[in-house]
């Protein structure tokens, strides 16, 4: 695919690096478990909380249930977003995004071994710069991975729930050119856009691919699928050296 004209990114990264990553273990000490990531200008607070109860109806079951809660600070975007709360319900993209996040987290947990107790994800966006619902996915698990180890220390659980790491990123089209880990400024030009979640034995959770304008083809399709790849090992790189921090 060529480019009808050089695309100059900030932070002056090539197309297929991410944003400055930063990962930030126990950034909410009253959690079980819980991340700050900074992915760029896009930094999410991801906090994990044990309930020692599940949904009705999951009463009996022998099972446990993992579960997530997405906002936007009011503050996290240039100009004020007002608070759902004021609203008296939660928008449509809230409501999609928290159950993405919630899907992803439990496609790589072993409900069984989590036994009969829910861990509800809380993801909170303090800044946002495009990406969000990916860099809640790759925080959350972060924050889940740190809750399991507690249970496990506390010899709640007999062993790790988690059967492998999920992360997710975002790749597009931006006159031309595939791109990794779109900011806002490419997302809102982009001919394509597509959020990628995969499991750290490259097996795909969920891809939400969109043709902003025209349509496109397999190729290029399969051309974002290897470009997200090539992100989301350098994300799950990132997710092991936040759990091996002391």
């Amino acid at each position: 695919m060529m480019a009808a004209a050089p695309i100059r990114r900030a932070d002056d990264r090539g197309p297929e690096a991410l944003r400055p990553l930063e990962i930030i273990p126990g950034a909410v000490p009253n959690a079980e478990g819980s991340a700050l990531i900074r992915l760029g200008r896009t930094h999410v607070l991801c906090a994990a909380t044990v309930e020692e109860k599940v949904p009705r109806w999951m009463f009996g079951k022998g099972r446990g249930w993992v579960t997530a809660e997405y906002s936007m600070l009011p503050r996290a975007t240039p100009e004020r977003t007002p608070r759902e709360a004021t609203q008296g319900k939660q928008g449509g993209r809230t409501v999609e995004i928290q159950r993405l996040i919630g899907r992803s987290l439990r496609a790589v947990v072993d409900l069984d071994a989590l036994g009969e107790r829910q861990v509800i994800l809380d993801c909170d966006v303090l800044q946002a710069d495009a990406g969000t619902r990916c860099a809640a996915i790759t925080g959350g698990y972060v924050a889940l991975a740190l809750a399991c180890r507690r249970l496990q220390s506390e010899k709640r659980i007999k062993r790790d729930p988690l059967r492998a790491a999920v992360a997710a990123v975002s790749v597009g089209v931006v006159r031309g050119v595939p791109l990794l880990d779109l900011d806002y400024a490419e997302d809102a030009a982009a001919d394509v856009d597509c959020n990628v979640v995969m499991t750290g034995g490259h097996e795909f959770v969920e891809i939400q691919g969109t043709a902003e304008r025209a349509p496109f083809t397999p190729a290029t399709l399969d051309e974002l699928l290897v470009l997200a790849s090539t992100g989301l090992d350098q994300l799950f790189a990132a997710q092991q050296a936040a759990l091996h921090q002391p």
